[in-house]
């Protein structure tokens, strides 16, 4: 226990001189303005639960590229579509590695997966694999019979709470139908939730999400992680366990000789690249397993998240549900349900699903970037190693760039060229560059689908008597930040028997 002391004095005496000594480096270069920080903790103090709001706050005074210290390790927060277009576009390849993260460190197979990995020919070549073996156009529309099954099935699903006239809670039948999607997708059949853990599938994935984003010393003292004061490093291993006790029973599965005649799947094409050995970089079961455990981890929750925060805005404002659902009279016919092919002709949804995506990034601030240089943005010096966060969530409500930036009105996209596939800059729910979302057309394909199922099949009312404009919508951070209370509604039918 002494020693435990005498570790942590000799480490606040070091951080102390180091602190002192970044300092005076601040006062020789023009790093850029923000908040005054306190000794050790740096500005750590100044953010709250939605770190993300906090930022927008400090930016509103300190400019849209500002410089703060958390713990001892500097940070760059962006808040403005021109600064972000100069991090993500014109200094693209400074900043397109990750920071070394706890999280990331014990739940990701030491940073193998293709979320956190350093930016190099490791993560260029798994991009480019995991792109063309599904994520692909190609191999998208080769699911869509997969995901009009899946989603028929919980059609039925509502059609007999309607019948009932009973609330259901949208949020975990949306979860639980995409995450039968994505176990198809990523590792070739369903599987129940008890086979991953007695806790299920959601609540695994949301205990990891909340640990990477949980305050951990080792992020931001580095050396101390090792310690594990706060018990962390214990629980994140625990939740690494049951990932990989399930997929080292999805890869063994694998493993067994197949008939000819079976379909190859993902896991096949991983175990085929690392069985050849003709891959030019390390390639071992760690990174199969860490590259299924991230594919299947975007595709199941990504997707669940954006369609809970659509339909709460659109419940909350009948006037857009009612126009929405006129255009899928039209389009569509009440006489059937809606098929893929149908989403493109769905303009004034795909408004609506924009606006939603502008309002509520799933991943408000992205994935922290790292500069791999030191180098100057806008005539701010930026030092190697600084983390930069881009704040999305405070781009998609920046009065600059948006006219009402803080209501709901998806005609603001009525003749705009304004594109949410990261060439634009005012709307970067996937981000943008060598990082941005490869997943992002299966993404939007799931968005849009559910959405105009789910509201040209039913409307829907809040449960005892509630208006629709009083709905909870308290946010719950995370690596992707959700509805803090489940959405639940009442469904009524629509569709002509």
């Amino acid at each position: 226990m002494a020693w435990t002391w005498i570790t942590l004095v000799v480490v606040v005496v070091v951080f102390t001189c180091l602190q002192w000594l970044w300092l005076k480096k601040r006062t020789q270069r023009n790093l850029p303005p923000g908040p005054k920080g306190l000794p050790i903790i740096g500005h750590l103090h100044l953010l709250g639960k939605n770190p993300h709001q906090d930022l927008q706050k400090l930016s509103e005074k300190h400019g849209p590229i500002m410089s703060m210290r958390l713990g001892f390790v500097p940070n760059i927060i962006v808040s403005s579509p021109d600064a972000a277009k100069l991090f993500l576009k014109t200094h693209d390849l400074n900043f397109a590695s990750r920071p070394p993260l706890e999280a990331a460190k014990h739940i990701s197979y030491e940073n193998r997966n293709l979320s956190f990995s350093t930016y190099g020919p490791y993560w260029r070549n798994m991009r480019k694999l995991c792109t063309l073996e599904l994520l692909s156009n190609l191999k998208i529309n080769s699911f869509r019979a997969l995901r009009e099954k899946e989603l028929k099935e919980l059609v039925h699903i509502l059609e007999h709470a309607a019948e009932e006239h009973i609330a259901v809670d949208i949020s975990t039948r949306i979860t639980s139908m995409n995450k039968d999607i994505s176990c198809q997708m990523v590792f070739g059949k369903k599987f129940e939730d008890k086979e991953l853990d007695e806790r299920g599938f959601k609540e695994v994935l949301h205990e990891g999400m909340q640990m990477a984003v949980a305050f951990n010393l080792g992020d931001y003292y580095p050396y101390i992680g090792a310690l594990d004061l706060q018990g962390l490093t214990r629980k994140m291993k625990a939740i690494a366990k049951v990932w990989d006790q399930f997929l080292e029973k999805i890869v063994d599965e694998h493993d067994q000789p197949k008939e000819y005649s079976q379909t190859k799947d993902f896991v096949d094409t991983m175990l085929g690249i690392m069985a050849s050995g003709d891959s030019d970089f390390e390639f071992d079961r760690g990174h199969v397993k860490a590259i299924l455990m991230d594919m299947f981890a975007a595709s199941a929750d990504t997707p669940s998240t954006t369609i809970e925060w659509t339909l709460s805005e659109i419940l909350r404002h009948p006037r857009v549900m009612n126009k929405v659902q006129k255009e899928l009279e039209k389009v569509v016919g009440l006489d059937k349900m809606v098929e893929e092919s149908d989403l493109e002709s769905l303009e004034y949804l795909n408004m609506v699903v924009k606006e939603a995506m502008r309002l509520h990034p799933v991943a408000p601030l992205l994935l922290p970037h790292m500069c791999v240089e030191d180098c100057t943005v806008d005539g701010f010096f930026i030092p190697k190693n600084s983390r930069v966060l881009i704040n999305v969530w405070a781009i998609g409500r920046d009065p600059k760039a948006w006219i009402d930036a803080e209501n709901f009105l998806p005609e603001r996209f009525i003749s705009s060229n304004i594109d949410l596939r990261g060439r634009d800059f005012e709307l970067l729910p996937f981000g943008s560059g060598r990082r941005g979302c490869p997943g992002m057309q299966l993404g939007l394909t799931m968005v849009r689908l559910v959405v105009a199922q789910l509201l040209h099949c039913f409307n829907w009312d809040l449960p005892n008597g509630i208006q629709l404009s009083e709905l909870d919508m308290t946010e719950e951070f995370g690596i992707l930040v959700g509805r803090a209370k489940p959405l639940i509604a009442i469904p009524t039918c629509r569709l002509k028997k």
